[in-house]
């Protein structure tokens, strides 16, 4: 008996094209038009003829794509718990911790470019940089990071100038997470609540209380406790994504100065150091 996997009339290691797939895209929306694919695949414009290059470009545009997403998901999150809909907020939140793995990995492709061979276009990219980042600084204004001095950094671009000054003035998604808090009937201080959001997140010993309250009464607290252990997830994977921009940014250019002026390897390190959710850290030395 043949084998039903093999004809005799084709080659086994082949596919034949299935009848019904539509191949006429004259007039109509093909994948390549729904996705913009000829402006996105045209968008890398190297100014350079080093190889290398192409890859520098390719990874940093498609971070700028997954923060967009990791921006669109956090505005999501941010109006689930606004309404109560913790559900919905757990599973938002729990692809912007994915889209963080993600962007992580990519340092990993990125650290293949050796120094000797990033030097060689260097000086072509003048002083832009990745703290420049619009996306970036979206991110860590919804997440609670303000600082209103990084917006100077986007004052020629008006538009993203205005939305990044709207967000740095409305509550992050820890700050609506403390607004959760006190629905809940657990005592936060209006000092927390009632405070000028654009300036710095500090610790506040009512909300460390109120956390360890969740905490200690998971059972009773459980969408609350849920949440807190949601937004660790998110820090967690923020910082492993710091880390390894630090490190991979050490790796090619050691401790050199970065394009845009910074001290390099030494201002990507003191980021490590800020939390955006203090207290959800501080809690498990008190359980």
């Amino acid at each position: 008996m043949s084998c039903p996997y093999h004809s005799d009339n084709k080659p086994s290691n082949y596919r034949a094209m299935e009848k019904d797939i539509h191949t006429d895209f004259k007039d109509d929306m093909s994948y390549g038009d729904y996705l913009n694919l000829e402006q996105i695949l045209n968008a890398q414009n190297p100014l350079s003829d080093q190889h290398d290059e192409m890859l520098f470009i390719i990874i940093h545009q498609a971070s700028e794509l997954w923060l967009k997403l990791a921006g669109h998901e956090l505005y999501e999150a941010i109006e689930n718990i606004k309404t109560g809909n913790f559900g919905h907020a757990f599973k938002v939140i729990s692809r912007v911790k994915q889209i963080l793995s993600q962007l992580t990995q990519s340092w990993g492709i990125l650290s293949t470019l050796t120094p000797v061979d990033y030097l060689k276009f260097r000086d072509a990219l003048g002083h832009s940089s990745g703290f420049q980042s619009y996306g970036y600084r979206k991110i860590e204004f919804l997440l609670g990071n303000k600082n209103t001095e990084l917006l100077k950094v986007h004052e020629s671009n008006p538009a993203v100038h205005q939305e990044l000054s709207d967000i740095l003035h409305k509550p992050s998604l820890y700050e609506e997470a403390l607004k959760a808090l006190k629905q809940q009937g657990l005592p936060i201080d209006d000092e927390v609540l009632n405070r000028d959001f654009s300036q710095p997140y500090e610790a506040n010993q009512s909300v460390l209380d109120a956390w360890i309250t969740v905490y200690r009464d998971a059972d009773k607290y459980f969408h609350l406790y849920e949440l807190a252990e949601k937004l660790v997830d998110i820090e967690d994977s923020f910082q492993q994504w710091r880390f390894k921009h630090m490190y991979t940014v050490q790796r090619i250019i050691g401790n050199k100065v970065g394009t845009g002026g910074s001290s390099g390897v030494e201002f990507l390190k003191k980021a490590l150091d800020i939390s955006f959710f203090p207290e959800l850290f501080e809690l498990r030395t008190h359980l």
